[in-house]
């Protein structure tokens, strides 16, 4: 796991004996509110916390941090980052723990020791980040990036992505990987060494008569997968207001979460006042009096979820028996983070501003602030003196650096927009 960003989860600090306690508590108060000291012995509250742990920080030697981590240990992609600080080094012993490692040297005057086992690749970080699911072999895929081998990224809907290694490329065709980030199903046979990366963009829109059959529902949605999406690309569906009490669509939308391991798609509901003034590509004649329900519910909630952005209808009306279901796409955009410095050092830095600034692929700002961060950037991030709202709005994933909260815009910006403090006290 990422450790230090927001929602991934605690940052527990384990320690024995009072000096080494004293030690985590302080280091708890420079990482933030996400860090914790359990109380009692280091055994039991480990297990305790395992399961809320982004990330783990031992003031213990290597062999008795393992012993104790190793029988916690389920897959490398859910199990916490662990890093062990022992004779004067922050050591990455597991999982994505690197920037914990260097982050934790910085704060107890350490050197950071970050092996190989404890490199993620880049791609696991992206899985992370933009919430995707994977149809593919990407532990292989991430071998191959780490070996410094050619890897095409294919990214056809734009979405904004944190620098890469300058071995994934965007373009040629002498590469052995294509990664696709796409909520589309390529046509056509699957070739070899194809990783697919399946963003949730989808808003499906469902109409139905009374009393209609899950099955009906089911098979519609199917409908849908055979004109191209990805049925795990599914981030909400939408209906009228009056079909939410459907037993047939509870069901039939019950049984896609099950099957797509998913829990968080909501049902939204609207009345039907608001479906009738959404422009949809086919209209008709109902009998409920309204001229859409599955495309003006798809692009009403794809509407709301995209909090301003642009949004497209990805499928039109697909008919089944006694149930009609639409998809719409929410576009993606640009980002902009805005991270005000303050007047705080490096030790009251907060992890969601360095989350931030990993996730950036061009940081702009003052060279003095820049330069307080320069050692937290991935490889390859650009450095631009201005131009922020410009390169968010063109698309970009970008983090302004700055002792207040960021540049004076005129207007709205065409890009996503979040404030970050970027000191504890800022």
């Amino acid at each position: 796991m990422v450790e230090g960003a927001e929602g991934v989860g605690v940052i527990g600090l384990f320690a024995a004996g009072e000096r080494g306690r004293r030690a985590a508590a302080e280091l708890a108060g420079f990482l933030g509110p996400d860090a914790v000291v359990p109380d009692g012995p280091i055994g039991p509250a480990l297990r305790r916390l395992w399961p809320r742990l982004g990330a783990a920080v031992f003031f213990l030697g290597a062999d008795a941090t393992v012993r104790l981590v190793a029988p916690l240990l389920r897959d490398e992609r859910s199990d916490p980052g662990v890093v062990c600080v022992d004779g004067g080094f922050a050591v990455a012993l597991l999982g994505d723990a690197g920037a914990l490692a260097g982050r934790v040297a910085e704060l107890v005057a350490g050197t950071p020791v970050v092996t190989s086992s404890s490199v993620a690749s880049p791609l696991d970080e992206l899985v992370e980040l933009l919430d995707v699911a994977v149809d593919g072999d990407l532990a292989a895929c991430g071998a191959a990036v780490r070996a410094g081998e050619p890897v095409l990224l294919a990214n056809p809907l734009g979405f904004p992505l944190p620098a890469l290694p300058d071995n994934v490329v965007d373009h040629g065709h002498a590469t052995g990987w294509t990664v696709l980030l796409d909520d589309r199903v390529p046509a056509g046979p699957r070739p070899d060494h194809l990783l697919r990366l399946v963003p949730r963009t989808l808003v499906v829109g469902v109409g139905s008569g009374a009393g209609v059959p899950a099955s009906a529902v089911s098979a519609a949605l199917a409908g849908l997968a055979e004109r191209g999406v990805d049925l795990r690309a599914i981030r909400a569906f939408a209906t009228l207001d009056r079909k939410v009490a459907e037993q047939g669509i509870a069901d039939a939308l019950e049984d896609w979460g099950f099957w797509h391991d998913s829990t968080t798609a909501p049902l939204l509901a609207y009345p039907g006042e608001e479906l009738a003034v959404v422009p949809v590509p086919n209209p008709a004649e109902l009998a409920i009096g309204i001229p859409s329900v599955a495309e003006a519910a798809a692009l009403r909630g794809a509407m709301e979820l995209s909090a301003g952005g642009r949004v497209e209808m990805a499928v039109e009306k697909v008919k089944g028996a006694g149930v009609t279901v639409a998809a719409a796409r929410v576009l993606p955009r640009g980002r902009l983070a805005l991270i005000g410095l303050g007047p705080g050092g490096a030790d009251e830095r907060t992890p969601r501003a360095e989350a931030e600034l990993r996730r950036a692929s061009v940081v702009v700002g003052p060279r003095e602030c820049v330069d307080q961060v320069r050692h937290l950037l991935r490889p390859g991030t650009r450095v631009r003196g201005d131009g922020a709202v410009d390169l968010a709005e063109a698309g970009a994933a970008v983090a302004y650096v700055g002792r207040d909260a960021g540049p004076t815009v005129a207007g709205p910006v065409r890009a996503e927009v979040v404030r970050v403090a970027g000191v504890a006290n800022g």
